[in-house]
């Protein structure tokens, strides 16, 4: 296993990182989060601004071009990003997400070929689920197969997001020959390679992000291309994939809410019933929605500041992330559920204006996918509710491992 990244002792400033990414979001991002979302446009541009700033290698150590922060900075850069942009920052963390996972089990030469042009705007994915096992996005069916040194793979993926847009795939398959369903391996794909077709993203929120389904037929990967070891998908995904994942997902649901919660709160503010000259602010009704969408977002904060520094210690110290999967798991829960009340919260002290198309009825929309995204919540709950009673997760074996 190769989990140990180049660390700086400097303290971090994490004030003025907030400011810095959100400079980039207020002039870039959210200027197209209508257009985004109206057109199903990829935030390509987006993406390169956060880029050519540097915030794509957030988690890449400076050797290999990034800037080398922790996870509370990333943490910090999903919340601000998702504020602006939903889609955009779902991006940005399974970008982000792909290739710290590189970052951790990748060897010098992959680092070399795959991180470095990161700062120059090459994005990744990850590439795991599969239409056969639904929202067990962990459990693959496909299975690579060898051609002399090379491997040769074949699956149908689900929910990818960036299909069809990212320049390299993190994908996960069945090792050659696998005997059992947690024998899986990681590859390191190029979208140019061919066999590589993407199907279409059309969908209710996060229009932008292009979690489509794609196919892989046929497509020969380099032995070089390996990721980790044979077989060590398991610990790869539970230990790479998911916990960068599920902190950044958090995060993005956090700035979710976040955004709603601003902007009904100066839409109340300034909108004037003439008849009695009363603000909807001077409604004790929508002050009290208001007031409870600003107690969870205020739940949220420091849940994700510790979640992400403790994923920093187990980092530093060399131990598996799995560690801290379930209470990632609870994070993502909250924030996804807390992003949904609070645009319902915002659509209601709105009124009509909040119905029609805008800023309102999008993250109502952006913040529905946040209960699907795996694991979704009735799964992930189910997680929980069996580790609380001493019940194996059952994630891979019936019966459980």
């Amino acid at each position: 296993m190769s989990i140990n990244l180049e660390n700086t002792s400097a303290p971090t400033n994490y004030e003025s990182l907030r400011v810095e990414i959100r400079d980039i979001v207020d002039k870039i991002i959210k200027p197209r989060a209508e257009a985004t979302d109206r057109e199903g446009t990829f935030p390509r541009l987006n993406l390169q601004a956060l880029a050519e700033a540097g915030w794509n290698g957030v988690l890449i150590p400076e050797r290999w071009g990034g800037r080398g922060l922790d996870h509370v900075a990333f943490a910090i850069a999903a919340e601000e990003i998702g504020k602006g942009c939903p889609s955009t920052s779902l991006v940005y963390v399974m970008h982000v997400g792909a290739v710290q996972t590189i970052a951790l089990y990748g060897n010098d030469d992959q680092k070399e070929r795959w991180l470095k042009p990161v700062r120059s705007g090459s994005v990744g994915t990850y590439s795991t689920s599969e239409r056969a096992s639904g929202g067990h996005w962990w459990f693959n069916f496909s299975e690579a197969s060898r051609d002399g040194e090379d491997y040769i793979l074949n699956a149908e993926k689900s929910f990818t997001t960036s299909s069809g847009q990212a320049d390299f795939y993190v994908f996960q398959t069945r090792t050659p020959g696998a005997q059992t369903p947690t024998d899986v391996s990681f590859f390191i794909v190029d979208s140019k390679l061919p066999g590589i077709t993407s199907g279409v993203w059309d969908a209710l929120g996060v229009r932008g992000n292009h979690s489509g389904p794609i196919k892989y037929e046929g497509v020969r990967v380099a032995p070089q291309d390996k990721l980790g070891t044979e077989g060590q998908g398991r610990e790869i995904l539970e230990s790479g994939v998911s916990p960068v994942y599920l902190i950044g997902l958090g995060s993005t649901w956090l700035g979710v809410a976040e955004a709603a919660l601003e902007a009904a709160t100066e839409y109340v503010k300034g909108m004037v019933h003439r008849d009695f000259n009363k603000r909807l602010a001077d409604y004790q009704i929508i002050r009290q929605q208001l007031a409870e969408v600003k107690i969870l977002v205020e739940s949220l904060k420091p849940w994700q500041i510790s979640l992400a520094k403790q994923l920093d210690e187990l980092q530093a110290q060399g131990r598996p992330q799995v560690e801290l999967l379930l209470p990632l798991v609870e994070f993502k829960i909250h924030a996804a559920e807390v992003a949904n009340k609070a645009t319902k919260a915002a659509l209601d002290v709105t009124g009509g204006y909040g119905y029609k198309k805008g800023v309102f009825e999008r993250l109502f929309r952006d913040a529905r996918a946040g209960i699907a995204m795996g694991p979704s919540n009735n799964i992930a709950r189910e997680w929980i509710g069996k580790a609380l009673v001493g019940l194996p997760l059952e994630l891979w074996h019936e019966g459980g491992d």
